[in-house]
């Protein structure tokens, strides 16, 4: 079993995990740190984005690079539409792939650099509110980007002299692998290839595997997979949280007892408690609201949005703001808030009781018909004439989380200058300060208030040691690192520490897991069956029965079949059991070889009945017999003959069916 890492990205994973003959990739997630060191991508034109002054490194009079970057407040940004950096392509052969298991909609946003002009033809599986999600987020992605990008240039020639820039576009990561993002085309054809399963649903791989989605409490649909065959278990646990929000709780006990556990996606900021952060957020933009601001939240169109929605919204009633408006601004704001209240399958316990009554699991549609809450799939669309004018202060929630495109990208160059206003960061994909940057100076108070329900590295360890894994694979973004003491570990960053079997993985590499394949189920063909006349064993505890077999293996399609032989074969003898030493010696001298001189081995001291070893010495023939409980070694340097009656005398005192 072999286990590859293809993202640097331990948030947004991607492994390929080689399995009794299969490829299976576990979650293909997109980087998008790449985005922060592009300008931003604004859906008006934008005079002060395009009035930046031209940056030309210092000695360097290339008329290629005209124009391809451009200097922000010390900054160096490239004037281009934004790149990603999707997996690795060159450690697996994407064409090979068997499966794809997704764990949740956050980790499926490279699926179409994956499945699509690769030669791919296997199955992708998720589950239903991963799938419709993850169509939401990649519409809106590539609606933003592909849309408004349409027509630009492409800067490539920076790439060739990046060593030359300043940082941080000097210490790029690859950046002759970044890629645009996929065609509208490209994004329909990879989705039609997912297949929804459910909860504790298995699907069977080829016959050579099962592989059942469990629950991990991350977000609406997102799943734990277990892989299993007759004698191994495999967990993948990525995204998970033992937290009580909207979605539906983790299943651990679906995890338990692997031998091998691969723990992906943990927090990205475990110093930041959740609740805590939420808190913060309502208080910022009470007092912001009260000074006459508007509060800008650049955020995703899911997930997280619906607890902010729901809190705030609670919080600013309370605190005699029920007045002021919250606007949801994306693509799919529309079918993420709609769809969201029809997945009473999906969510918690309490929120499935209020279906029940019936009401809708999240208020979004409460909020919506008293006039709180309003949506549009883009800024012009907002309403700006009574009776549902666009009133400021307001909260408006629009992506992307970057601030390179969106909605927010417009309404930040409009707002930067006063400092009434407040921006304020939920999402923790994206470091605050490096998504400001293309904006400043700025005057309007920003925040960061990030939340990540994710398992953060305590609880990661509180639950590797319930599950008791027999061995443990990570990211080495998640392990000590080389070379650092425990203490000093400690001091320098969190990370996994368990006294369990660790396998470190690095980004473009393989390791070999410990898990080896001992056994392997296979059926009997009715007819040899029926030819088989099992005997019973004498001796045996238990009434054990026994028969010779003569069969032909076959393996097709991951599956093991024992059939009858091609041509009839003499039934062969089935041995059991330990040698008799003192039959031995007497059937040597029938056969001949006389002279044999038993002596106890050192392992069984005096004993020289066999049965915890002993040598049979044959002084004339210059030969030994080792015997041991559960082997016999012959060392024999003489004639065949000789070596003939060994063989004899030795099949004689075992025994046999």
């Amino acid at each position: 079993m072999k286990l590859y890492c293809l993202s640097s990205d331990a948030a947004k994973p991607c492994f390929v995990l080689s399995f009794k003959e299969l490829l299976i990739m576990l979650d293909c997630g997109l980087s998008a740190h790449s985005v922060l060191n592009f300008l931003p991508l604004p859906p008006v034109p934008s005079t002060r984005l395009t009035s930046l002054p031209t940056y030309t490194p210092p000695h360097i009079n290339d008329p290629l690079l005209e124009g391809e970057l451009k200097e922000c407040c010390g900054r160096v940004f490239v004037d281009s539409v934004p790149e990603f950096c999707p997996p690795l392509d060159k450690v697996v052969d994407f064409s090979q792939l068997d499966v794809i298991l997704i764990s949740n909609y956050t980790c499926m946003m490279a699926l179409p650099f994956i499945t699509e002009d690769t030669g791919f033809k296997g199955q992708v599986y998720a589950t239903e509110p991963t799938l419709q999600i993850g169509r939401f987020y990649l519409e809106e992605l590539s609606e933003w980007v592909c849309a408004v990008g349409e027509g630009a240039g492409e800067a490539r020639r920076w790439k060739e002299l990046v060593h030359l820039l300043p940082p941080p576009l000097s210490q790029a990561v690859r950046p002759r692998a970044w890629r645009r993002l996929f065609s509208a085309a490209a994004l329909a054809r990879s989705l039609a290839r997912v297949r929804v399963v459910g909860y504790d649903e298995r699907v069977d791989l080829y016959g050579a595997l099962d592989a059942t989605p469990v629950s991990s409490g991350f977000c609406l649909g997102s799943a734990n997979w277990v892989l299993r065959s007759a004698h191994e278990k495999v967990a993948y646990v990525s995204g998970s949280s033992t937290l009580t929000t909207h979605p539906r709780p983790i299943n651990q006990s679906a995890l338990r007892g692997a031998d091998l556990l691969i723990l992906a996606a943990l927090t990205q900021t475990p110093a930041h408690n959740p609740d805590h952060m939420l808190g913060d957020l309502c208080v910022h933009a009470t007092l912001t609201l009260r000074a006459g601001g508007c509060v800008l939240c650049p955020v995703y169109p899911s997930g997280v949005l619906y607890d902010l929605l729901e809190c705030l919204s609670a919080h600013l009633e309370g605190a005699g703001l029920a007045q002021v408006p919250l606007y949801v601004v994306s693509p799919v704001a529309d079918s993420s808030l709609a769809y969201s209240n029809i997945l009473a399958e999906w969510v918690s316990a309490g929120k499935q009781a209020r279906v029940l009554l019936p009401e809708e699991p999240f208020p979004h549609a409460a909020l919506g018909r008293a006039g709180r809450l309003r949506q549009a799939r883009a800024l012009h669309e907002l309403p700006t004439s009574a009776p549902a004018e666009f009133r400021q202060p307001c909260v408006v929630f629009c992506g992307h989380p970057s601030l390179r495109f969106g909605a927010a990208v417009h309404l930040l160059d409009l707002w930067a200058s006063n400092p009434a206003h407040a921006v304020i960061f939920t999402e923790p994909d994206f470091p605050y300060m490096e998504a400001l940057a293309p904006f400043q100076p700025l005057s309007m108070k920003a925040f960061h208030c990030p939340i990540d329900t994710s398992l953060n590295y305590s609880q990661a360890n509180k639950l590797v040691r319930e599950l008791r894994p027999r061995e443990l694979a990570l990211p080495d973004q998640y392990a000590l690192p080389a070379g650092t003491g425990a203490g000093a570990g400690v001091a320098s960053r969190p990370h996994i520490s368990v006294d369990v079997p660790t396998v470190i993985v690095k980004r473009g590499a393989a390791r070999a897991a410990g898990v080896r394949r001992r056994a392997a189920r296979g059926t009997l063909c009715g007819a040899l069956a029926a030819s088989a006349l099992p005997r019973e064993v004498a001796g045996a505890a238990g009434g054990l029965r026994a028969a010779p077999l003569a069969a032909e293996l076959r393996i097709r399609d991951a599956r093991l079949e024992l059939l009858p032989p091609p041509a009839p074969a003499r039934a062969a003898r089935l041995h059991w059991s330990a040698l008799d030493v003192e039959a031995l010696v007497r059937a040597l001298a029938r056969e001949g070889v006389g002279s044999a001189r038993v002596e106890a081995s050192e392992a069984s001291g005096s004993d020289s009945s066999g049965a915890g070893g002993c040598i049979v010495h044959l002084p004339r023939h210059d030969t030994l017999v080792h015997v041991e409980r559960n082997a016999t070694h012959v060392f024999c340097e003489g004639r065949a003959e000789v070596r003939q009656a060994l063989r004899r005398a030795l099949a004689a005192c075992l025994p046999h069916i």
